[in-house]
């Protein structure tokens, strides 16, 4: 397995106030797959994605990824894991908007290891939005600005590819474009990729779908009826 979780717990506050965001949550993911993860607000779903993606820790528990226990690691082995193995895309695109398309890839190709990094040109024309290359986030739509936050968290070629509401704030063709996008980069670069959702009917691209509940998984199912993305009703 690529992502073991034990007995994970995060707390918040303490006394009356405690709030339980993992309730013991056990967890098993493969690597090459795409992951759905549904939930109410509040479930501990965006919860989950940051310890895996390392931006928070565990009360108590354990997250193995690629064999190395995260939930142990010191804040600089933290900042290589989140370097070396981790892409993130959140729902609002966090572009720098003083540079170009090109120059927000460039800048996370910059502090990435350069051994490890995928060609930016690639990337771009795989995305098709190498022709937005000189243009600056304020002159894209909001599909356009995705896939240059997408193309910024795969140059470094990360492992796993975790995503908050990714679609969140686009219109349906942009949510369809997005998502093909992701099916596209699954299938080229095997990488796991994380995606957690509101939106029901985006785990038919899934090959597994995880359901949260109050801090804990409700529910597992091996997603036999995957489709395209082309094909989802949005």
């Amino acid at each position: 397995m690529l992502i073991e979780i034990k007995n994970a717990k995060k707390q918040y506050g303490s006394g009356e106030s405690l709030v339980n965001a993992l309730d013991d949550v056990n967890l098993s993911l493969e690597e090459g797959k795409v992951y759905v993860i549904l939930g109410p607000s509040g479930s501990g779903k965006s919860t989950l994605l940051n310890m895996v993606g390392g931006l928070d820790v565990l009360t108590s528990g354990t997250i193995v990824v690629d064999g190395v226990d995260i939930s142990k690691a010191n804040k600089k082995e933290m900042t290589e894991y989140r370097r070396s193995k981790i892409g993130f895309v959140f729902q609002f695109y966090n572009l720098v908007p003083d540079l170009t398309a090109l120059e927000n890839i460039e800048v996370v190709s910059d502090i990435s290891n350069k051994e490890t990094n995928l060609n930016i040109d690639e990337i771009m024309k795989a995305l098709e939005i190498d022709q937005l290359k000189d243009r600056f986030p304020r002159e894209l739509s909001g599909g356009q600005q995705q896939r240059i936050a997408i193309a910024r968290a795969l140059v470094k070629n990360p492992k796993i590819l975790l995503c908050d509401e990714l679609t969140g704030a686009l219109d349906t063709k942009s949510s369809r474009s997005v998502l093909e996008v992701i099916e596209k980069i699954n299938k080229e670069y095997h990488t796991t990729i994380i995606i957690i959702t509101h939106n029901e009917v985006i785990q038919g691209i899934a090959d597994t779908i995880i359901r949260f509940k109050d801090g804990n998984v409700h529910s597992i199912v091996e997603n036999e009826n995957k489709i395209k993305a082309i094909d989802l009703e949005l």
